[in-house]
């Protein structure tokens, strides 16, 4: 197929008539469409909150456990007696 067949044939696409859609079709596209948005909003808040309960964990954590502190030396007997 050459540069002018495709040409034409893409006219010839461009030319028809749009078909007709069914009525209920919108009605229908905009259930789903918001039905999609509120699933997609409640999982962003679920992670929101997942996010949030995660860094109050790790602060508690990091609270109690103290991890930055070096725990003592258990290889080296104390000295007493000086």
């Amino acid at each position: 197929m050459n540069r002018p067949q495709r040409e034409a044939a893409v006219r010839q696409i461009m030319e028809r008539t749009v078909p007709r859609l069914p009525p209920e079709l919108h009605t229908d596209a905009v259930r789903h469409g918001s039905r999609m948005l509120r699933r997609r909003t409640l999982a962003r808040r679920l992670l929101w909150l997942l996010l949030w309960a995660a860094a109050v964990g790790f602060t508690v954590w990091a609270m109690v456990a103290e991890p930055w502190v070096e725990p003592p030396s258990e290889t080296t007997p104390p000295l007493t007696g000086w």
